[in-house]
């Protein structure tokens, strides 16, 4: 590719220097796809200021058209300042281990003989790999040459960072002024077979620095190379001609600030001049009238009347006013003879203007109010109440919200998290939980009312019951009854509330959590897919009895395609790697997540650790690695090991196992996870009982002991994830 530039840039040598104060010509093409072209830049001929500055408008095999500057690719171009945005191709060295050779493409970018040079405070020179040292070679203007180099090194992944780029694994170093030819060269003595065995490429580029952001991922995939085709941007600065402003001056018929109200800017980056509109006035300084006036009274600069002028404005006060001190601001000051006057004018016009404002503002929360009722579907809903009169859901207004909640007061909080905050509250004497959510999905503001009428229907003694809703507001507020003993993420991880809890209640809450569930997926019609099942959406009351709570955030089993999600919620930790790719919620994303919770079951470790290391912050995956290494006696909590029943923890291990695999199809159904733990709560309590152990594994599927899982780190885990579990009622 660099050779057809250099051909094309020593085509420009014999083009003569002189420029045209010609306009552009009518109807040439000033965009390009999505890029616009703004003169002196133009596609094809005639239509730019001069050879220079022409570019092709090419159309790429996906049907786009791109702009080219010979075979570089245009990103956008700017006028003030004198910048543009290119493609750059990387080069790059790969080890290959089979064959036992290097594989590499180095790359040569030359500007030379045209009005473009390297940024020299945009871009860095950047080099990538595990053992890499890369040599670069810059020439300017002048037939000066520069050699600099950069080292990378890292001798393991742990040494890596995320956006550090900082010698190990990735470095960076600067250009200098007025540079516009540069070439890679590995040193191969560095870069040669006994490269890394997690990382055998190498990559070194000039690169924009803004858009570049470290990944570790760069260095064991090749990733890096294959994005965007092998490309990154890079900026560069661009000028007119050779001369400094003083000269080009002098020659009116080349010079190209043609436009009235214009100045020349020498160029700070090698040799030339941009042009740039007088400050007041903004558009195109190289055409003829292109520097338009700005109308600086439109973002209303004085603080009363404001008269736009050419290049500036002034600014004015009432008849009864003057302008303070004769300041730009424009504030003014009342004539005191005038103060007294108006007075009681001015008091009695803000009495009635009040007035008016409380009725207004009265009336318009009025048809506010209205207008959410009406766009949650409150009319069906109110209408479906009216018509059946053993239906027990309420609808709520924003008022007795308010009051139940003592108008959101803090100390009424049980729950707070990404999603929203749940009050406790009070209604005719009822302990109820309001959960105040922070967004609700546009799609599915008009089906909200018919998706209350189907969840308020949801009767289950271990599923918390939906009492109303409030509809009168921006986001529509839930009411729940209210669960005493708070959540069974609480009763696992916080100290404050952390108790001992037996095996035996610990499977009974699994089972009874994993029939609610079943319900919601078998029973309910259409049926609901819960999405955000964790230990903080398990409630248990007095009894320790299990409440599966927050299905109101949930979603019913799309029936086509167009109802399927388009971005991914819930909780990190708990989230199915196949909803993650497809953004498709089904029952087994459910199944996968209850998975999660048996863990914390068994280990009463928080599912995301970060206080742990790299490789153990993830509690399915470290899970799944003792399960393969059969230390799994190393994960469990304390209380279930001195209970010393082996086979029973096991069998719930399995379970966890066949819930957490990656394939959602191969995964058991709730209903059969629910069966499977009602039979572990048999073999518990009446362990005489003959279990065949491998027929209820047949139920299940293939037996999760030939199962194998890696750790693929699916997760990128933020800090905000641990604030987002804790959300309960």
């Amino acid at each position: 590719m660099a050779w057809l530039l250099l051909f094309h840039l020593l085509a420009l040598l014999f083009v003569p220097n002189s420029l045209t104060q010609a306009q552009q010509p009518p109807g040439c093409q000033t965009t390009c796809g999505d890029v616009n072209i703004p003169y002196p830049f133009g596609i094809g001929q005639s239509c730019a200021l001069s050879k220079k500055f022409e570019l092709n408008c090419t159309r790429n095999q996906n049907g786009t058209y791109k702009p080219f500057f010979s075979n570089v690719e245009v990103l956008n171009i700017s006028l003030f300042p004198s910048q543009a945005r290119m493609r750059n191709q990387i080069s790059w060295q790969c080890y290959n281990s089979t064959v036992k050779n290097v594989s590499r493409t180095d790359w040569s970018l030359n500007l030379t003989i045209t009005p473009f040079r390297f940024s020299n405070t945009k871009n860095k020179l950047t080099a990538i790999g595990a053992q890499t040292l890369a040599y670069f070679y810059l020439r300017n203007g002048d037939n000066i040459w520069y050699r600099t180099g950069c080292v990378s090194v890292c001798l393991s992944m742990q040494g890596l960072v995320n956006g550090s780029c900082s010698g190990i694994g990735c470095c960076q170093t600067a250009i200098p002024l007025g540079m516009n030819y540069y070439t890679v060269r590995f040193d191969h003595n560095f870069n040669n077979s006994n490269v890394s065995s997690f990382s055998r490429c190498s990559y070194a580029v000039l690169i924009e620095e803004d858009s570049f952001n470290f990944s570790t991922a760069y260095i064991t995939t090749t990733n890096f190379r294959h994005e965007n085709n092998g490309t990154v941007p890079i900026v560069v600065d661009w000028a007119i001609g050779n001369e400094t402003c003083i000269m080009a001056q002098r020659n009116k018929t080349s010079y190209a600030c043609v436009s009235s109200n214009s100045s020349c800017v020498d160029s700070t980056n090698g040799p030339g001049y941009f042009c740039s509109c007088n400050k007041g006035y903004e558009g195109n300084p190289y055409l003829l009238g292109g520097c338009k006036d700005i109308d600086e009274c439109a973002n209303n600069p004085c603080s009363k009347k404001c008269h736009n002028l050419p290049g500036k404005y002034r600014c004015s006060c009432p008849p009864i006013m003057r302008l303070k001190n004769n300041n730009a601001a424009g504030d003014c000051e009342l004539y005191v003879p005038f103060v007294i006057g108006i007075g009681a004018g001015i008091l009695l016009l803000a009495f009635l203007g009040f007035c008016m404002y409380v009725a207004f503002e009265r009336r318009k929360l009025s048809k506010v109010k209205e207008k959410y009722f009406q766009q949650h579907g409150g009319w069906i809903l109110l209408e479906e109440i009216k018509s059946n009169l053993g239906f027990s859901f309420t609808i709520f207004s924003k008022q007795q919200v308010e009051q139940a909640t003592n108008n959101f007061d803090s100390s009424n909080i049980i729950g707070q998290g990404g999603q929203g905050t749940v009050y406790k509250g009070t209604v005719k004497d009822q302990l109820v939980a309001i959960k105040k959510c922070k967004i609700i999905n546009e799609s599915k503001k008009k089906e909200f009312g018919k998706e209350m009428l189907i969840l308020s229907q949801i009767s289950h003694k271990n599923i918390v019951k939906l009492l109303g809703c409030c509809l009168e507001v921006e986001v529509p507020m839930l009411v729940y009854e209210f669960i005493s003993c708070g959540t069974l993420f609480h009763h696992i991880h916080d100290q404050k509330h952390r108790s001992s809890i037996t095996l035996e209640t610990r499977l009974r809450i699994a089972h009874e959590s994993a029939e609610a569930i079943a319900y919601l997926h078998y029973s309910a019609s259409p049926p609901i897919f819960h999405g955000d099942i964790k230990s903080s959406n398990i409630l248990l009351d007095e009894n320790y009895i299990a409440k599966v709570s927050d299905f109101g955030a949930s979603i019913l089993a799309p029936t086509d395609e167009s109802q399927f999600v388009t971005v991914v919620q819930g909780t990190c930790g708990y989230l199915d790697p196949e909803y993650l790719q497809s953004c498709q919620l089904t029952d087994k994303s459910d199944v996968y997540s209850f998975g999660v919770v048996l863990l914390e079951l068994l280990t009463s470790k928080l599912v995301v650790d970060f206080e742990a290391s790299e490789e153990e912050k993830n509690l399915s995956s470290r899970f799944l690695s003792a399960m393969k290494e059969k230390k799994m006696d190393d994960l469990l909590d304390a209380q279930i090991k001195r209970e010393e029943d082996e086979e029973i923890i096991y069998r719930v291990a399995e379970l966890a196992k066949d819930c957490l695999n990656v394939k959602g199809g191969d995964r058991p159904t709730m209903k059969e996870v629910a069966e499977e733990l009602d039979r572990i709560r048999r073999l518990k309590n009446h362990p005489w009982e003959n279990t065949n152990y491998e027929e209820t594994e047949n139920l299940l599927g293939e037996s999760s002991s030939h199962m194998e899982m890696e750790n693929t780190g699916n997760f990128s885990i933020e800090r905000n994830v641990v604030e987002s579990i804790e959300l309960g009622r």
